[in-house]
């Protein structure tokens, strides 16, 4: 990823702006994760994931929570064969760095903890470049991103998310805050990759949990996997699992 390409400057969203997202919205995301293509059965490995995020100044908060939270996605899939991650992110001039793969949560937060957040534009294209090469040398059945802004020309980044999309690899876009740009953008990235866009309050941490788990477990297991989550945390898993529909 050495593209340093600039695109003109959009106002990001404030820090912590509630996005006012409705369990209407959850529901309707969990229906799109049932709605991706199935995980082909038998392969004898784990699920991998791409976990990426948007380390500029914005987000410092939310990634002190992310980094709390990011277990939930090993223990959602612990009995489906594992799961393994990779985490990449972006931030201050031109930065935008990969992990290696990772089957712990331990390992995943030692690297979440040597990060921190740096102001910069968004590079959500070189994400989803590298998403690519990672799925054109090995599989990939996920892609997760977590940011609150999109600052890039539109029609290159779908472009990409396209290229994406032709691997089978779909992109999970949660977007914190209610940015009316990048809400165009993820839903846009989301549809040509087969995925699914969802809005989350950054004042929650219970409903990035659970967005996380679910996405994990379905990229490990499927929509069983995400049925048998749903079951085993109840609460708003269990309630938002029972609106998905195969």
């Amino acid at each position: 990823m050495t593209d340093r390409d600039r695109a003109p400057l959009t106002r990001k969203p404030e820090a912590g702006r509630p996005a006012g997202k409705s369990d209407a919205q959850l529901d309707r995301f969990l229906a799109q994760v049932a709605a991706t293509p199935k995980r082909a059965a038998g392969r004898g490995s784990r699920g991998r994931l791409i976990f990426a995020m948007d380390a500029t100044a914005s987000r410092e908060p939310s990634w002190d929570r992310a980094m709390h939270l990011q277990g939930e996605m090993f223990a959602a899939t612990a009995g489906l064969g594992g799961l393994e991650v990779q985490l990449v992110f972006y931030r201050g001039f031109g930065e935008c760095k990969a992990s290696r793969w990772v089957a712990d949560s331990r390992a995943l937060l030692r690297t979440m903890t040597g990060v921190r957040c740096l102001g910069g534009q968004t590079q959500i294209g070189r994400v989803l470049g590298h998403a690519i090469k990672q799925a054109r040398t090995g599989k990939v059945d996920a892609l997760v991103f977590v940011g609150d802004a999109f600052e890039e020309d539109i029609d290159a980044v779908c472009r990409t998310a396209g290229e994406l999309g032709l691997l089978g690899v779909p992109a999970f876009m949660f977007q914190e805050g209610g940015d009316p740009i990048a809400r165009r953008a993820f839903e846009q990235i989301a549809t040509l990759t087969k995925g699914a866009w969802c809005p989350f309050d950054s004042g929650s941490a219970d409903q990035l949990r659970a967005l996380l788990g679910a996405v994990a477990a379905y990229a490990a297991g499927g929509y069983q996997a995400l049925e048998a989550y749903g079951r085993s945390k109840g609460g708003d898993a269990l309630r938002l699992t029972h609106q998905v529909r195969r």
